[in-house]
């Protein structure tokens, strides 16, 4: 069973930048696609970023030229570099395993940007 385990999350402020991480453990596989949601109140859950060795990174429209998602060396890990933060980035985020059909998620790390 492959369990995500998250950090990074916290209060910014807008234009701020922030750096999430997440590390993935069990029975892996390299072709695997990680990546990043983020669900704000009220709202459904939302891609933000993804990665695999296949496609590469893909990116929501919003976060395009501002976020950049990155894999460790053994693709076990994944993070998320966000910069020029505004408010309607808070949320939280949930990092994503998925492969092959199993379809895995993080607890999810709060992302609040506020002055």
């Amino acid at each position: 069973q492959v369990q995500l385990v998250e950090s990074g999350g916290g209060l910014v402020q807008p234009g701020g930048s922030l750096r999430l991480f997440c590390a993935a453990s069990g029975s892996l596989y390299n072709s695997a696609t990680m990546g990043w949601y983020r669900q704000a109140p009220g709202k459904q859950r939302e891609l933000v970023a993804s990665d695999n060795l296949e496609d590469g990174a893909n990116y929501a429209d919003s976060v395009k030229g501002r976020f950049t998602i990155s894999r460790g060396g053994a693709m076990n890990t994944v993070y998320l570099q966000m910069n020029s933060l505004k408010p309607e980035d808070t949320a939280v985020y949930y990092c994503n395993y998925r492969v092959y059909g199993e379809n895995i998620w993080g607890r999810g790390t709060q992302v609040t940007v506020s002055s």
